[in-house]
């Protein structure tokens, strides 16, 4: 079993006692160290964004985790964070995560479209856009991602 599926293994478990979700592992030689980042998420049941305390018990309890089972063997800098809102929209569950947010597109047709991501039923998106409701398939979607939307407070 190779190291990243050994993190992973570990840190799922940790993450969802923290009330969240492994997202995925990456580790990475830095020097003489290994630099591990763990990256978790809400369920995909949930809206909005796992607040930085939900994340810092996270943190902890997957360090705990990797500590314990001593893995990795070899010294190591562990960063756990969230997925962050340019991470492209490649699975269900990030569409799921998406809800409530406006989306932008691009469909295996060549097709764009941009607007509000309603609901996800079963595999089908259900997008408000100015024009329409529009349900497009996920699997006709070639790319994907969330538009952030800067406004100024009044």
């Amino acid at each position: 079993m190779d190291l990243t599926t050994r993190i992973s293994e570990l840190a799922a478990p940790a993450a969802r006692d923290a009330g969240l979700e492994l997202d995925g592992v990456t580790v990475t030689a830095a020097g003489k160290r290994s630099r591990v980042v763990v990256t978790v998420d809400l369920p995909e049941s949930e809206l909005g964004s796992a607040d930085l305390d939900t994340v810092a018990a996270a943190s902890r309890a997957i360090g705990a985790a990797l500590d314990d089972a001593n893995v990795p063997s070899t010294p190591y800098t562990l960063e756990v964070s969230t997925p962050g809102a340019d991470r492209p929209l490649t699975e269900r569950r990030h569409f799921m995560r998406a809800r409530t947010r406006k989306v932008a597109l691009a469909l295996a047709d060549g097709a764009q479209v941009t607007g509000v991501l309603q609901d996800v039923d079963g595999d089908v998106l259900v997008i408000a856009t100015d024009a329409a409701t529009e349900r497009v398939a996920i699997a006709d979607v070639t790319g994907a991602s969330v538009v952030i939307e800067m406004r100024r407070l009044d």
